[in-house]
């Protein structure tokens, strides 16, 4: 079953509101299971199953990584055989670098990573928030509070989102990795979350 948003616009913006609200419900299990459990606790499988909640019903892909190629304005992402190396390797980052990188470089590095490999056909950026997320909660040690959480703050703050990516992936294509840029986007967000916490 599919909702294409061309045919059916209202339908579809219905369905990705909808597809927000469980994919956070998951992630809030996610977190309280990775609050238990640690930095290993994020693997492929909680991708996939918050990239399947994310385009539920908008997308006949959802939950698996993609095996065609993929164009993102001017971003082209990997070569579909190159994605379950790299979020082989994406994971192992995380893992290894758990202790090494504060919550908001390793959000900032799960965030701008995702999306530069843009492993899912649909959903990379739902997906890539989400784990921002969890990245940033499990880190931190706790459910962050605040009534109005990162991901809809980075959903509505674009510009300086698609500034900090594309800043990440400039430095990167220079042979480096330096998570600066989306640190401090990331720590602004945080903040205003966090004083928002009525």
């Amino acid at each position: 079953m599919l909702v294409t948003e061309s045919r059916h616009p209202e339908l579809y913006a219905a369905i990705l509101e909808k597809n927000l609200l469980r994919q956070y419900d998951l992630l809030t299990n996610f977190i309280e299971i990775g609050l238990q459990h640690g930095p290993t606790a994020i693997d492929k499988y909680m991708l996939w199953s918050l990239n399947h909640v994310a385009v539920s019903g908008i997308s006949q892909f959802g939950g698996r990584f993609r095996e065609e190629p993929i164009y993102v304005g001017n971003h082209i992402p990997p070569h579909f055989d190159a994605v379950p190396d790299l979020m082989d390797r994406f994971i192992s980052f995380i893992h290894e670098n758990w202790d090494n990188l504060t919550a908001p470089q390793l959000a900032g590095y799960g965030l701008w990573r995702l999306n530069w490999i843009h492993p899912f056909i649909e959903g990379n950026g739902r997906t890539a928030r989400a784990v921002c997320y969890y990245l940033l909660c499990v880190r931190s040690g706790t459910l962050l509070p605040g009534r109005k959480i990162v991901p809809e703050r980075i959903r509505e703050y674009r510009g300086p989102y698609v500034a900090a990516l594309r800043e990440v992936d400039r430095i990167w294509d220079a042979g480096n990795l330096d998570l600066s840029p989306m640190e401090s986007y990331l720590a602004d967000l945080l903040s205003a979350q966090l004083l928002d916490e009525d």
